[in-house]
């Protein structure tokens, strides 16, 4: 969506506040032993707090509250029985829609004792969404995002996943524009709009570049090996820099 309000920039600003707070206390309650299941049931409570419906639930039929991810796991991991345990890397992506508008975020830790790897590839997958927010701005190249990403990656011997996008948000979960991907797209030709609201989310990785489906119709997994980060924020795009709709903070 593109906002053409004051009561559209704070819609989207509150349910990003909502979002954030979900992700920041899921990611901050992750310990050995716990399951995905148990961790999940503290986002839908939350969101249920929050007066929030979960996005992927009411939109697509999730079988969840959030999608949670483990270790080769990169994307829509259904939450269940998988016991989280040391030296997971662990990714929550939270999305929600409140007083019809919606925000979507993510965010990945790896469960102590963290390899230093594993903590370097977290901090390049953060660094990552940090540059690409940078280039996101009005009349900017769509591609502009990518490139800062895979720039990025590559500095920090990462790779990309180039089958896994950020999109537009605001009145749905997803809308246009599509397939805001991690890479440099020389033959996308888009430019951004001034107040358009999308979400930026980079996916580095160790060993893949694609990741596939598996049975269960939602997960998205790579190589047996592979490991990867998600970091994510929904943004209203300005002339300047963006406005940050989930960034961590509290909520009342």
């Amino acid at each position: 969506m593109t906002v053409e309000s004051q009561q559209d920039v704070d819609g989207i600003l509150e349910t990003g506040r909502v979002v954030a707070s979900v992700r920041d206390e899921m990611l901050q309650s992750i310990e050995p032993g716990m399951t995905t299941a148990e961790l999940d049931e503290l986002g839908g409570a939350l969101l249920d707090r929050y007066e929030a419906n979960s996005a992927p639930r009411v939109t697509y039929g999730f079988p969840g509250a959030t999608c949670i991810s483990v270790n080769e796991e990169a994307a829509h991991g259904i939450p269940g029985a998988r016991v989280i345990q040391a030296g997971d890397i662990v990714n929550v992506d939270v999305s929600a829609e409140k007083g019809g508008y919606y925000a979507d975020t993510g965010g990945t830790v790896v469960v102590p004792p963290a390899s230093a790897r594993h903590t370097r590839l977290c901090q390049a997958t953060n660094l990552a969404l940090e540059k690409a927010m940078a280039a996101a701005s009005a009349g900017a190249p769509v591609n502009g995002i990518g490139k800062a990403i895979q720039r990025t990656a590559k500095a920090h011997n990462f790779k990309v996943i180039k089958n896994l996008a950020g999109h537009g948000i605001g009145r749905k979960l997803h809308e246009d524009p599509e397939g805001i991907v991690c890479f440099f797209d020389r033959q996308d030709s888009r430019r951004l709009g001034l107040g358009q609201v999308i979400a930026i989310e980079p996916f580095l990785s160790t060993e893949s570049t694609f990741v596939t489906e598996t049975n269960d119709g939602w997960t998205l997994v790579g190589h047996p090996y592979n490991r990867s980060a998600q970091y994510e924020h929904t943004i209203i795009v300005t002339k300047h820099a963006p406005i940050v709709a989930t960034r961590s903070a509290a909520i009342g």
